[in-house]
């Protein structure tokens, strides 16, 4: 079997890239951003009311939004998002939060690096994603996490800072809480 980016992944091929990021994860972050638009999404894992599907092609369009933007790519190719990303900041004026592997090793990051205001990397644990084909969290993920975020109408600061799991999921499950009371 082909080993991918990811290590040799033994993910089914229909599942793959197709993963979803806990709503304990994506709720800390809409508290800080107010999310409208989730950029890369299928019908039954959109994290927002809006959102664009692999049908609709996020990389061929524009990520039109009336609010921060949602991301969490197909990790076999992120080069593509970060660079859409960058581009969709300045033509939106909406800041961009992008969920991807903490790897500093590979090119995307480079790219990254030369438009992003931020890079957060999660401490203290790995998120353990939503599998597509049944909805449960699956433990053991084989590389940690960050948040790439743009914001406009900054120089970019390319700044790094940290967050641990732990706040991001009491984070999250807070406001889930109040959302449901």
């Amino acid at each position: 079997m082909k080993s991918d980016y990811l290590g040799g992944s033994q993910t089914p091929p229909e599942h793959k890239d197709r993963w979803q990021t806990p709503i304990e994860v994506f709720g800390a972050l809409d508290v800080e951003f107010g999310f409208y638009l989730d950029a890369a999404a299928e019908h039954s894992n959109a994290l927002c009311s809006r959102y664009l599907t692999e049908r609709e092609n996020a990389l061929a369009v524009d990520w039109e939004s009336y609010g921060a933007i949602w991301c969490n790519p197909p990790y076999s190719s992120p080069a593509p998002w970060v660079e859409k990303a960058a581009e969709q900041c300045r033509v939106q004026n909406q800041p961009i939060v992008m969920l991807l592997p903490a790897d500093t090793s590979v090119g995307w990051f480079s790219l990254a690096l030369q438009s992003v205001d931020e890079v957060r990397f999660i401490t203290e644990g790995r998120i353990s994603f939503i599998n597509a084909g049944t909805g449960k969290p699956v433990n053991g993920n084989n590389k940690g996490s960050m948040f790439l975020i743009w914001r406009p109408f900054i120089k970019p600061r390319c700044q790094f800072t940290t967050v641990s799991r732990a706040d991001l999921l009491g984070i999250g499950a807070a406001t889930l809480r109040e959302v449901a009371a």
